[in-house]
C-alpha cells in the first residue's frame, strides 16, 4: 500500500474536491505577461520589416518586367506595351524558379523591348533589305520593335549588327509578361554571323522544357476550368463523409473499434501463413543463408529460408502480443470506446466546433501571406545594378571592353566598337541599412513566420479545449452548456492567455528552426561526410524529431489546463504531465484506439472520394444525363487528384476537432475520479455509459439543487 503511495506521489498529488469548481473557471487572470509582451514587440518587429520591406522593396520587379534600358513595361511612357520581346530568345539562361523569373528576368543577354503586343506570325529580314533604312523595312511595315531612339535613316544592315533591331520574329504568346515562342514552329533561319541558332525548333523545344513545358501548363489551366465546380462537389461529399462518420461514432463506435481491431489481428494472421508458406516451401528447396553469405542486396534474402522464419517468429510475438493486450487492457479498451461516443456527442451539441479550422485556416493563410510578401519585397530592395556583357571578348573591337564593369542602360552610346555588347541587369545594390542587414531581417522573418503559425495552432487547440471542458462539467447535459461555448472560449483565450500561448510556441519554434538548420547542415554536407558522420547526424535529427514530437504532445494538454484553470503555461504542462503519468496505461489504449478510429475514417473519407473522382473524371460512370457529363479533360487524373488532396485536407480538420474533443474529455474524466467518488456531495460528471464501465454510480439525484449554482 506503501509503495502505491510513493509511486502516485511520484507523479504529482491527485486533484482534490474544490466545491467551487464548475468547469472551465470564469474568473482568472493574465498569464505568462512577460511573455505576452514579448510577443506583442516581436509582431511589432515583424510589422517593421514588413514595413521596411514594402518601402524598400520594389513590386514592380515583381509584376512588371523591364526592358534593355531598364524601364517597366506597361508603366509610364510604356504603358501601352506591357509586354517584353526578345531580339533573340535562344540567348536566354532560365533561372530557378518563378519568383527569380520575376524578380531578375530571364537572364537574357539580347536586347529586349516593351511592345504593345507579340507577333502573330514568322518574319525574317532578308538580303536584299540590308541597304535600305530602318524606317523603310521595320517603321513602314508596322514592325516597331526596334530599341527605343533608333534613327530612321540608319541602314538596316548597321541596326542588325549593334543589335538595335531584331533580325526575325517568331510568332509568340504571351506569359509572365513576355513574349514566348508558340510550339510546333518549325523553319530555318537564314544565316547570319552574330545569329548561333539557326534551328527554331530545338531552340523552342529547349525553352519549353526550360520553362516546365508551357503548353502543358495551359493545359492544366483548362483543365481546371472545365472542372473545377465538379471539384468542389467532391470536395462537398468529403465534407459530409467527414461529418456523417463524426455524428456516426455515437452509434457505431464499438462495433467499429472492434472491426478495426479484427482487422488488425486478420493481416497479421495472414501474415504469419504467407511466410509460413514462404519458409516451406524454400525449406524444402533447401535454400539457406550459409550457402547465399552476406550480400548489400537485400533483395536476394527474399531466396532463402531463414529471412521468412524470422518473419514468422515476428508476426506471431506481435500477434501474441496484441491479443495478450486485449485480454488483460479490454476494460481500458471500452472507457476509451465510451469516450469516443461522448466525444461524439459533444459535438453534436456544439456544431460550431466542426467549422472552426476554417478560422485557423484563414489565420494560417494571412500569416504565410503575409510572410512570403514579405520576404519577396526584401528580396526587390535596393536599385538594380547593370554591368557591360559580350558574348565574345575576343571579337575586334571588343579587347579593351570593360566586361563586368557598371553601365548605364539608358546610355546608347556606349563609346565601344564592340558588336553584341550590351548592358545587362546584374542584381540589386547591397548599399543601405536593409539592404546591409536584409539576410538578419529574412531570418527574423523565418521565425516571425515559425512563431505565428504555431501560435494559431495553439490558439485553436486552446479554444476548442475550452468550449469541449465546459460540455464535459455541465452536470446536466444539455441544459448546463453555456449558451456560446465556442465564442465565450474564443474571447477567454485571447484576453487572458495569449502570452501562455506565445510561450508554448516559442518553444516548439526553436526546436523546429533547430531541425531545419541540421538539415541545411546535412545537405550542405552530405557529398563529404564519411559513414560515421552520417550515423551521428541521423541520430541528432532523430532526437530533434522526437523532441518536436513531445513537445507538441506536451503543449496539446497544457493547453487543455490552462483552458479548464486558467494558470500559466509551466503550472500546466506540468500538471497535465503528472495527471497523464498517473494514468499511463490509459493514456496509451486511447491514444492508439483513436489513432486507429481516425487514421480509418481518414481512408474511408479520402477512398470514398478518391473511387467516386476516379471513376466519374475517367468517364467510367455511364447513364447519369447530360447535366452530369464528366468533362473533357487532358489530363483526368489532375482533377482526381485535386480532389483527394483536398478531402484529405477537409477530414483533417474535422478529424483535428475530434481528436481534440477526445483529449479534453479524457483530462476532464481522469480529474474527475480524482476529484469526485459519486457520493452525494461529490457526485460524477461523466455520463452514464463511463460510470456503468466503472461500476460506479451518482447518489446525487438528477434535481440536486447543488449542481445548479
Amino acid at each position: 500500500m506503501g509503495g502505491k503511495q510513493d509511486e502516485d506521489e511520484a507523479y504529482g498529488k491527485p486533484a482534490k474536491y474544490d466545491p467551487s469548481f464548475r468547469g472551465p473557471i470564469k474568473n482568472r487572470s493574465c498569464t505568462d505577461v512577460i511573455c505576452c509582451v514579448i510577443f506583442f514587440l516581436f509582431i511589432l518587429g515583424y510589422i517593421v520589416v514588413g514595413i521596411v520591406a514594402w518601402v524598400y522593396g520594389d513590386p514592380r520587379q515583381v509584376l512588371y518586367p523591364r526592358n534593355s534600358t531598364g524601364a517597366y513595361c506597361g508603366l509610364g511612357q510604356n504603358k501601352d506595351k506591357p509586354y517584353v520581346l526578345y531580339f533573340n530568345i535562344f540567348s536566354c539562361i532560365v533561372a530557378n524558379n518563378i519568383i527569380t523569373v520575376a524578380q531578375k528576368g530571364l537572364q537574357c543577354p539580347t536586347p529586349q523591348v516593351c511592345v504593345s503586343s507579340c507577333p502573330e506570325a514568322v518574319w525574317t529580314v532578308e538580303k536584299d533589305q540590308f541597304s535600305l533604312t530602318v524606317a523603310e523595312v521595320f517603321y513602314k511595315e508596322k514592325k516597331n520593335f526596334c530599341l527605343p531612339g533608333v534613327p530612321g535613316n540608319m541602314t538596316v544592315l548597321q541596326s542588325l549588327q549593334q543589335e538595335f533591331c531584331p533580325s526575325f520574329l517568331l510568332p509568340s504568346t504571351p506569359a509572365l509578361g513576355r513574349c514566348f515562342p508558340l510550339p510546333n514552329t518549325n523553319f530555318t533561319l537564314p544565316e547570319f554571323p552574330w545569329i548561333s541558332n539557326t534551328t527554331i525548333t530545338q531552340g523552342i523545344s529547349g525553352l519549353l522544357d526550360s520553362l516546365n513545358a508551357r503548353d502543358i501548363t495551359v493545359k492544366i489551366f483548362e483543365d481546371f476550368a472545365q472542372s473545377w465546380y465538379w471539384i468542389l462537389v467532391a470536395l462537398g461529399v468529403a465534407l459530409i463523409l467527414s461529418l456523417l462518420f463524426i455524428l456516426l461514432l455515437r452509434l457505431v463506435a464499438g462495433p467499429l473499434v472492434l472491426v478495426l481491431i479484427i482487422g488488425v489481428l486478420g493481416v497479421l494472421a495472414y501474415g504469419i501463413y504467407h511466410c509460413w508458406e514462404e519458409y516451406r516451401v524454400l525449406r524444402d528447396k533447401g535454400a539457406s543463408i550459409s550457402q547465399l553469405g552476406f550480400t548489400t542486396n537485400l533483395s536476394a534474402y527474399q531466396s532463402v529460408k531463414e529471412t521468412w522464419l524470422a518473419a514468422v517468429i515476428v508476426l506471431a510475438v506481435l500477434e501474441g502480443i496484441l491479443l495478450l493486450l486485449l485480454i488483460f487492457l479490454r476494460q481500458r479498451i471500452r472507457i476509451a470506446i465510451a469516450l469516443l461516443k461522448e466525444a461524439s456527442k459533444a459535438v453534436g451539441q456544439m456544431m460550431s466546433t466542426m467549422f472552426y479550422p476554417l478560422v485557423t485556416f484563414v489565420l494560417l493563410v494571412i500569416c504565410i501571406a503575409y510572410w512570403a510578401m514579405t520576404a519577396l519585397y526584401l528580396a526587390t530592395s535596393g536599385q538594380p545594378q547593370y554591368v557591360y556583357w559580350v558574348s565574345n571578348v575576343s571579337a575586334p573591337g571588343c579587347e579593351n571592353v570593360p566586361v563586368n564593369t557598371s553601365c548605364d542602360p539608358m546610355d546608347q552610346s556606349m563609346n565601344y566598337s564592340c558588336p553584341g555588347l550590351m548592358c545587362v541587369f546584374q542584381s540589386y545594390a547591397s548599399t543601405g541599412l536593409a539592404q546591409r542587414s536584409l539576410f538578419n531581417l529574412q531570418i527574423y522573418g523565418v521565425l516571425g513566420l515559425f512563431w505565428t503559425l504555431n501560435w494559431v495552432l495553439a490558439l485553436g487547440q486552446c479554444v476548442l479545449a475550452g468550449a469541449f471542458a465546459s460540455f464535459y462539467w455541465a452536470f446536466h447535459k444539455p441544459r448546463d452548456i453555456p449558451t456560446f461555448p465556442l465564442s465565450s472560449a474564443f474571447i477567454r483565450t485571447l484576453r487572458y492567455h495569449t502570452g501562455s500561448l506565445a510561450f508554448g510556441a516559442l518553444i516548439l519554434t526553436i526546436v523546429q528552426i533547430a531541425r531545419i538548420i541540421l538539415e541545411y547542415i546535412d545537405h550542405k554536407l552530405r557529398g563529404a561526410q564519411n559513414p560515421m558522420a552520417r550515423c551521428i547526424m541521423c541520430c541528432f535529427k532523430c532526437c530533434l524529431w522526437c523532441l518536436e514530437k513531445f513537445i507538441k504532445f506536451l503543449n496539446r494538454n497544457a493547453y487543455i489546463m490552462i483552458a479548464i484553470y486558467g494558470k500559466n503555461f509551466c503550472v500546466s504542462a506540468k500538471n497535465a504531465f503528472m495527471l497523464l503519468m498517473r494514468n499511463i496505461v490509459r493514456v496509451i489504449v486511447l491514444d492508439k484506439v483513436t489513432d486507429l478510429l481516425l487514421f480509418f475514417g481518414k481512408l474511408l473519407v479520402v477512398g470514398g472520394v478518391g473511387v467516386l473522382s476516379f471513376f466519374f473524371f475517367s468517364g467510367r460512370i455511364q447513364g447519369l444525363g447530360k447535366d452530369f457529363e464528366s468533362p473533357h479533360l487532358n489530363y483526368y487524373w489532375l482533377p482526381i487528384m485535386t480532389s483527394i488532396l483536398g478531402a484529405y485536407v477537409i477530414a483533417s480538420g474535422f478529424f483535428s476537432v475530434f481528436s481534440m474533443c477526445v483529449d479534453t474529455l479524457f483530462l476532464c474524466f481522469l480529474e474527475d475520479l480524482e476529484r469526485n467518488d459519486g457520493s452525494l456531495d461529490r457526485p460524477y460528471y461523466m455520463s452514464k455509459g463511463l460510470l456503468k464501465i466503472l461500476g460506479k454510480k451518482n447518489q446525487a439525484p438528477p434535481g440536486d439543487k447543488k449542481r445548479k449554482k
